[in-house]
């Protein structure tokens, strides 16, 4: 599965939670570390927990692998290895804390209904 189809699937499987100001960054020629970061919020720990359940299920039953998963136990801030996409799942606070999507500053997708996707090379 391509990269993009891929952040198509973790997008929607954020929106099936209600996962909100969700944004895909194309990071593919700023890092070797993966080519697409995917930030989201959830309003509390059990929603962020199932945010991250909900992209562990839907990369799964796609047949792609979850590398590895960071933060569930206190569901601030669940970190989700895809490998070729990162997904960032945090409480509001927490992401406005770090800011971390401005400090890529990769290509972010054009905008589209409660989402912003990643432009394709």
């Amino acid at each position: 599965m391509d990269v993009h189809s891929k952040t198509e699937l973790v997008v929607e499987a954020l929106e099936a939670i209600k996962g909100r100001d969700i944004i895909a960054l194309d990071v593919s020629g700023l890092t070797s570390m993966a080519e697409t970061l995917v930030f989201a919020c959830g309003d509390s720990n059990r929603q962020t927990r199932a945010l991250s359940h909900s992209v562990q299920e839907t990369i799964k039953a796609s047949g792609g692998t979850v590398l590895g998963v960071e933060g569930e136990q206190t569901g601030e801030w669940v970190l989700i290895d895809l490998g070729d996409i990162i997904v960032h799942v945090m409480q509001p606070a927490i992401r406005q804390y770090y800011n971390i999507e401005s400090l890529w500053g990769g290509t972010p997708y054009v905008g589209y209904g409660n989402r912003i996707a990643v432009t394709g090379s």
